[in-house]
Order: structure tokens, then C-alpha cells, then sequence
């Protein structure tokens, strides 16, 4: 069951009533994400391989792995997918440095990278981001690991590979997921291949590689069109102007 609510950019959005492991919705890991925090001039920064070179290198490491513009990228596309809005979408971040985020669904991602960094180092050093201040409800928070302690332990688990032998659609059609939740895990890297020893197996997105906020784009794209997000939504609309 879902209402409507009218959220602050007078945009429609539906939030489900009801959150039991059971209920049909897509949740998003994203896995490896570059989101780590150092002292740099004074400050602490969100590490960056463009900005932050240098700095990087005296930690000995490599700059090509610091990418958090990826996490962001992937994060836009998640919560402003009509997916999410339908209210059938759950995002998880865990970082390369194992701390593992969660992400309500009605958080907006600030727009300009400048501000989500920002956003990330309060974070991080506050494990929460509340709606506003005084409220008790967070719509950011570090929360415990292992990831699978807040996974259904009933719902199909699936990593993405361009090598994959199996397509979305034909998975779909093997396991359907018409009325229970789904879990996929995205890394938010640029190159290479991440591992989740809790995933039951693998499907490819596309026949083409694509950047992980593209994988992003097209996995809620191809939920939206199996759960008919837009007929149902089309749906409503005529039966509330039906009803007045």
C-alpha cells in the first residue's frame, strides 16, 4: 500500500506504509565506495584523486581509486528514479573502508559534487544527517555491519557483470520477483569487478560496459518497466480525480 505526498519540489512522490522484510521493493548495494576522509589544510575533505594527489600518494596510495564523484553519480540516478519515488527502492553504501551507510528514501542528493563532499564528511565523522534540525528522523546514518543483517534473508541477492551469462530479463524469468524484494550490488568504481560473497550469483545490464551510474539508471529502469511503476501511478492518478 502507498500514499502520495507533495514533496518540497512539488514533484509527486510515493512513500510506502508499510516496511516489513517481506515487501516487494529493489534494494541497491553499492559496494566499494571511495568515500573516505582526511585533514587537509585545516579541514577535513572527502579524499578526491584530483584534488587531493599528492596527499594520497603520501598514504601510499593509488589516486586512480579515489572516485567518490562515482557514489555520487550513482546516488543522483537511485533516489530520483520514479522507482524510488514509487517507494520501491532501498539504497546501501559501503565504502572501500567498510563503513556501511544507509540511505532513506526520501534523501535528496545534493546536487553540485562540492555539496555532497561536504555532506559526506558530516557524515562520517557524525555517522547521521538528520532531516532538519531537531528532527529525530535520519535520512543518512552509518549503521552496522555485516550488510546482510539488513538484507531479507529471503530475497534473491545478484551482483552485475557485463560477463554475466545471464541477462536481467532472463533472470527474471527464471526467479520472479513479482511480490518480494530483490537485492543487486553495483560497485561504485570505475574499473574492475567487486565481490559479494553473500550474492547468489551474477547478470548482465547490458552487452556493453557501462559506469556504474549508468548500471544505476538502467537496474531502476528495468524494475520500473517489470513493476509497471508508471502504468500503476497513471493508475492513481485517475482514480484520485476520479474520487473528487
Amino acid at each position: 500500500e502507498s500514499c502520495i505526498i507533495l514533496n518540497k519540489s512539488n514533484s509527486y512522490h510515493f512513500v510506502s506504509l508499510t516496511t516489513h522484510q517481506s515487501e516487494k521493493r529493489l534494494i541497491v548495494v553499492l559496494e566499494s565506495a571511495s568515500l573516505e576522509t582526511a585533514k587537509v589544510g585545516g579541514e577535513y575533505v572527502l579524499l578526491q584523486a584530483d584534488r587531493h594527489r599528492d596527499r594520497i600518494k603520501k598514504l601510499g596510495r593509488d589516486p586512480a581509486d579515489y572516485r567518490p564523484d562515482i557514489a555520487h553519480q550513482c546516488l543522483l540516478m537511485l533516489q530520483d528514479s520514479p522507482l524510488n519515488r514509487a517507494g520501491l527502492l532501498q539504497v546501501f553504501v559501503r565504502t572501500s573502508r567498510n563503513v556501511l551507510i544507509q540511505v532513506d528514501p526520501q534523501t535528496r542528493i545534493p546536487r553540485t559534487y562540492d555539496r555532497f563532499a561536504g555532506l559526506m564528511v558530516q557524515l562520517l565523522h557524525k555517522l547521521a544527517i538528520h532531516a532538519a534540525e531537531g528532527s529525530r528522523k535520519k535520512l543518512l546514518k552509518v549503521i552496522k555491519n555485516p550488510i546482510t543483517d539488513h538484507l531479507p534473508a529471503q530475497a534473491h541477492k545478484f551482483t552485475t557483470s557485463v560477463q554475466a551469462d545471464a541477462s536481467l530479463t532472463e533472470q527474471l524469468s527464471r526467479t520472479p520477483v513479482t511480490d518480494q524484494p530483490v537485492v543487486f550490488v553495483i560497485g561504485a568504481v570505475a574499473h574492475g569487478s567487486i565481490s559479494a560473497d553473500y550474492a547468489e550469483g551474477s547478470v548482465s545490464l547490458s552487452g556493453y560496459p557501462l559506469s556504474a551510474a549508468l548500471a544505476c539508471a538502467k537496474l531502476t529502469g528495468e524494475f520500473e518497466a517489470y513493476w509497471r511503476i508508471e502504468e500503476l501511478r497513471a493508475e492513481h492518478t485517475t482514480a484520485s480525480r476520479t474520487d473528487k
